[in-house]
């Protein structure tokens, strides 16, 4: 019965995390609808778009460009995230074990299907802004 509760201790951090992950939003929501103002009017309700007026509405549609170029951006960004934990974990392997090359050949996988990716989308256009 001990060696339950001393695993369940470990989980009082996570659990500490996922409580403040729900409380900090709502919170906020409730603390801004009570302290905020809340006159409404023409001027109050208009989109603000850095001080100058609206020009136009905000449903036109954006190339598609745009969006493949966050996505290509977002596919490194998720790359780097994945590269700074196998980073930690190959710098404690020992250099002349198995495990060690079966890590570097897994990661240099990673990075050139992501090159390859990358190489694809360069030559089919995708970077061109025309």
């Amino acid at each position: 019965m001990l060696l339950i509760a001393n695993d369940l201790n470990a989980y009082i951090p996570v659990g500490i995390l996922l409580l403040m992950a729900v409380a900090f939003p709502i919170i906020n929501l409730i603390g801004t609808s009570l302290l905020g103002p809340s006159r409404r009017g023409k001027e109050k309700d208009a989109a603000y778009e850095s001080g100058m007026t609206p020009i136009d509405t905000a449903r036109k549609r954006f190339n598609v460009r745009f969006y493949i170029l966050a996505m290509t951006f977002l596919v490194f960004d998720v790359e780097i995230i994945f590269l700074y934990p196998w980073a930690v974990s190959y710098t404690q392997l020992d250099p002349q074990s198995g495990e060690a090359s079966l890590f570097l050949g897994r990661i240099l996988f990673f990075i050139a299907t992501s090159v390859i990716a990358y190489i694809y989308a360069w030559r089919k256009g995708v970077f061109r802004w025309e």
